[in-house]
Order: structure tokens, then sequence, then C-alpha cells
């Protein structure tokens, strides 16, 4: 399966918490299945021109279970544009993005 998960967390101060959360999940979940390539967990901060800021989290393919949990939706991948890696290995850079170099 290639599809990639995403959610919006809201405004960013309230975004915070759910984001540690999410990256809490994540080392868990390496800690006891190890790293696996392409398990990667991204967010962007977009303002489109309002006063406060939304943080989205888009979760890799390989990051499906961790994206149920948190009731994420199936997306498409996102541009790598904007995009800041949450939790995971800085390869995942590469691997998940070598056909989308949009920045």
């Amino acid at each position: 399966m290639n599809a990639w998960f995403y959610k919006s967390l809201g405004d960013a101060i309230m975004a915070a918490g759910p984001v540690e959360q999410i990256r809490a999940a994540f080392h868990l979940l390496s800690e006891s299945q190890g790293t696996q390539p392409g398990l990667a967990v991204f967010t962007r901060t977009d303002s489109e021109s309002r006063l406060h800021c939304e943080v989205s989290v888009y979760f890799s393919p390989a990051a499906a279970g961790l994206a149920r949990m948190f009731e994420a939706q199936p997306s498409e991948q996102p541009l790598r544009a904007g995009l800041e890696l949450l939790a995971g290995d800085q390869d995942s850079w590469t691997m998940l993005f070598s056909r989308n170099t949009e920045v």
C-alpha cells in the first residue's frame, strides 16, 4: 500500500500536545519494531494569510498503523515544500521524495 495519511491538528499553539504524542508514539513503535525504511512522520505549518497557523501531520505509508492510531485519513503524497521531519530517519527524505523534488 502506498497511501499516505493526513491529519490536521488545527492551531499551532493547540497542536503542540498532539505533536508530542505522535512523536512519543513513533519512538515507542520504533523501539518495539525496529527502524523500517521509509517510516516517517512529517509536519507542515501553514498560515495561508490567516491570523493563526495551522499544523498538518503527514504519515508515510510505512507509518500507516501509527496514522490509524491518531485517526489520520488516507491522502495523496504531500509536496516536499514546507515539510519538516517530525520523526524518522533523515534518509526518509530521499527515499520518500525522490520523485517529488519540489522544494
